[in-house]
């Protein structure tokens, strides 16, 4: 049955609306969270403690002069708080998270399974090699299906999450670099304008000057605008690649040979992967180093500070320059894993971090490749690209895109032409869409584009789920249409909290909470 709107309708839906205020401030299962100062009680505790035995504290001048203050709870308050703040965080697992250039893609309960296996979910960083070999055969494996996918000599396995790839890779290059006598004279690094942020920011971080190459006019990047910035004062490039358009580079090959000609090397920004997994080798492509979000690409979406991996696969050239350590079988049998620090030509630029790599991570992108296998890794890349286009091709007729009609990769890009003149920006539509119980899309981003949506839907979401969010999305622009601009100027309206002057926040932010004034009789009254 539906609505005078076309929307289903349930039992009583026509009976006239109940918009009265309750007493609690919640609205049946949507509880009004107070925040945990103002449940509990500085001067009570939910559990009972001795009184210490006389110590002499060691902190001098560092030690607290004044009370913590910290609320006291029972366990049902505690647990009751938490849980309800749990249900206010948007999740994969409660709907589509359509971030452009995030890969927000369902998680597998069977990595989360396998990670949890006892051996993997304890293992400590100082353990013995000797009583952790099954987790370095665990990296020894996942290392392999890395370089077979990516067509790499050698990868590193220790950094953290993409941008600290990113450095990894880069560190490499300024080795090799270096070990060519060119260290001080190779100090440009070129970035287009459609990079991710963190390209130039690394660059920056390690000593190299930043030079930009200028997007087309359909989104890509010119080997020839390449070519030409290319001299003897260039090391590298740093390329996303599909870029954070949503396009596959189509000059790849023509861009790699130009930087090769010039001396420079090809760092392939490698966020948006999920898209060529098992359909094109980057390595092959030309490219030198390439950070992997295993963290998207292979199970469990990032957020909410990790946990993340990102390894980085080398090319031949810069293979001997991968850091410490190095996973090696040693022994007469070589049966043994052990971790080494040298392999003796001392190319390496030493370590990256104190302990090698993201175990759990690890557990989890390796369940993802032998679950899916080498077919299902092909097919999980080809449907992220049907379900982008099929999104794109939905709302091509309501939206604008700014390189027009063209297939694209494993993300739909909006720009706002089509809200010029309606009063509401690409902010207040997102916003909107948090009213219909949606995340909203990356926004403002790639900054090439005019008030950017930057939709990436994966593999992840069903016919059904696509076909949801896109009548979602075409109800909320015929609303623009329409001129409906209170939906959008005020939104959100059903979130736990409203719309926030998030410059203000950003610039004036409340850290410490006090308590507030206490009420007058008279006013409490009124």
């Amino acid at each position: 049955m539906l609505n005078n709107q076309g929307r289903p309708t349930g039992a009583g839906e026509s009976a006239p609306a109940y918009n009265r205020k309750t007493f609690t401030g919640n609205r049946a299962l949507q509880t009004r969270e107070a925040l945990i100062f103002e449940i509990g009680r500085p001067e009570v505790s939910g559990i009972d403690m001795d009184e210490p035995e006389a110590f002499t504290p060691r902190l001098g001048a560092h030690a607290r002069k004044t009370p913590l203050d910290l609320p006291g709870l029972s366990e049902p308050e505690t647990m009751r708080h938490y849980v309800r703040l749990s249900q206010k965080n948007y999740a994969i697992d409660a709907g589509l998270y359509p971030l452009g250039s995030c890969t927000m893609k369902h998680n597998p309960r069977l990595n989360e399974k396998l990670a949890r296996l006892p051996g993997f979910a304890d293992v400590h960083p100082l353990q013995p090699t000797s009583t952790v070999q099954g987790a370095l055969e665990l990296i020894e494996v996942l290392s392999g299906w890395l370089m077979e996918l990516t067509g790499a000599h050698a990868v590193a396995m220790s950094p953290k999450a993409g941008a600290h790839g990113e450095l990894c890779g880069m560190m490499a290059i300024k080795a090799a670099l270096a070990a060519r006598g060119e260290g001080s004279t190779r100090k440009v690094v070129l970035v287009p304008d459609s990079a991710h942020g963190t390209n130039p920011a690394t660059a920056a971080l390690i000593g190299f000057e930043v030079r930009a190459i200028p997007a087309r006019e359909d989104g890509t990047v010119s080997a020839q605008a390449v070519r030409e910035a290319c001299g003897p004062d260039v090391a590298a490039i740093m390329l996303t690649n599909p870029n954070t358009c949503g396009l596959f580079e189509p000059e790849v090959v023509e861009i790699a040979a130009a930087i090769h000609e010039a001396g420079g090397y090809f760092y392939c920004d490698g966020a948006n992967f999920n898209a060529i997994v098992g359909k094109v080798r980057p390595v092959d492509l030309g490219v030198d180093a390439m950070h992997i979000n295993l963290h998207k690409t292979f199970s469990t979406p990032h957020g909410g500070g990790g946990p993340g991996a990102g390894p980085v696969v080398l090319s031949e050239a810069l293979a001997p320059f991968a850091p410490a350590p190095f996973l090696r079988r040693v022994g007469a049998d070589l049966e043994t894993l052990t971790l080494v620090e040298e392999t003796g030509d001392g190319a390496a630029f030493g370590r990256l971090t104190a302990f090698h790599g993201q175990m759990g991570m690890f557990v989890r992108a390796l369940s993802y490749m032998m679950s899916h296998g080498s077919d299902g890794l092909r097919q999980a890349s080809e449907d992220a690209v049907l379900n982008a286009n099929y999104v794109r091709v939905g709302l091509g007729d309501v939206m604008s895109a700014p390189f027009g009609d063209r297939p694209c990769m494993h993300e739909a890009l909006f720009d706002d032409r089509w809200l010029k003149g309606t009063g509401v920006t690409t902010l207040d539509f997102a916003k909107a869409m948090i009213d219909e119980g949606y995340h909203p899309m990356t926004m403002y981003f790639p900054l090439v584009v005019s008030g950017a949506m930057l939709i990436e839907p994966t593999e992840s979401e069903s016919r059904a789920s696509v076909d949801l969010f896109i009548m979602t999305l075409r109800d909320l622009t015929f609303s623009v249409r329409r001129g409906e601009l209170e939906r959008f100027s005020g939104a959100p309206y059903y979130a736990p909290r409203r719309r926030l002057d998030e410059t203000r926040a950003a610039r004036q932010p409340i850290l410490r909470w006090t308590p507030p004034a206490p009420i007058a009789e008279d006013e409490a009254a009124e």
